[in-house]
């Protein structure tokens, strides 16, 4: 006896798309109205402020040696005409990374405090996770239409299980001492979550929006095939048209950004030391009567 799954999925698509379309138009509005608001204000921005934050950044969260090589990649990226691109998707990424944490740090935490959740729910990321990325591309084009829409929803369910997993694991991870010393202190269960389980788990917390960013990036450059714009379309451009210098450019930029947007993502769950702080501590350890002053 066989069993075709696969005329059952298009049976449950088409009865989502013939009963809920009104729904689905909706959810489409909404996240639209996110992605292109983000995509907006980005690339309003002009490419030299662009630059400038970006070294600025990256100099108070990581180094002065990265900050020079943010600002050299970046002035790369501008100079092969992929500034614009870019922008469209790292406001894509952004989009989509909202969306996967407001969904997953409250279903992560829920994990977290019951097995029962758990239990369901760690099946369902076991199929998101090892789901091959451009099947997700399908129902997301069924159901939402081509654009950046579709393409920020299949981005959303293919990279949103990290957060989820070590939002679940840093919590459970959290000592039982801090627990019991919670507990004495007769803390209510939200002021022991959100007091001593969620701050002593940030770290790890931090890993699963980092790896959900890096995953995000990856996607969105798939995306591109049903027409979610950015740095992918020049991608996809080199590949239909077996032209290796237009795919090696498309690929230098997503593997500049993210870079980026990695060390800049990992500096925020842990304790750094800013450029100036440095060259402070360093005045000071020329100048001890300066500082005692």
């Amino acid at each position: 006896m066989n069993f075709d799954i696969g005329d059952g999925i298009d049976a449950a698509v088409n009865y989502v798309l013939d009963n809920f379309s009104s729904v689905l138009d909706f959810i489409a509005t909404m996240i639209g109205f996110v992605t292109g608001g983000i995509q907006n204000a980005l690339v309003a921005i002009p490419m030299p402020v662009g630059i400038a934050i970006f070294v600025a950044l990256s100099l108070w969260r990581v180094s002065l040696g990265f900050g020079i090589l943010t600002g050299v990649a970046l002035w790369l990226v501008n100079h092969m005409g992929l500034w614009t691109p870019m922008m469209e998707t790292l406001s894509l990424v952004i989009a989509s990374t909202l969306m996967a944490m407001l969904i997953g740090l409250p279903l992560g935490i829920a994990m977290a405090r019951k097995d029962s959740v758990a239990a369901v729910v760690r099946p369902i990321l076991d199929l998101m996770q090892t789901m091959p990325a451009f099947v997700y591309l399908i129902p997301a084009a069924m159901f939402f239409g081509l654009g950046a829409v579709p393409g920020a929803i299949a981005t959303v369910i293919f990279a949103m299980p990290p957060v989820v997993r070590l939002t679940n694991l840093g919590i459970r991870q959290v000592h039982a001492e801090f627990i019991e010393a919670g507990n004495a202190f007769g803390c209510t269960s939200s002021q022991l979550l959100f007091k001593v389980q969620l701050p002593n788990a940030m770290p790890s917390i931090m890993a699963g929006i980092n790896q959900t960013i890096m995953l995000s990036l990856s996607m969105v450059v798939i995306a591109s095939m049903i027409g979610a714009g950015g740095v992918g379309n020049t991608v996809l451009t080199g590949i239909q048209r077996l032209d290796v210098g237009t795919g090696f450019e498309g690929g230098l930029a997503v593997v500049i950004l993210a870079v980026i947007l990695d060390r800049l993502t990992q500096s925020l769950g842990k304790p750094h030391a800013a450029f100036w702080q440095l060259l402070f501590k360093k005045n000071e350890r020329e100048n001890p009567a300066t500082a005692t002053a």
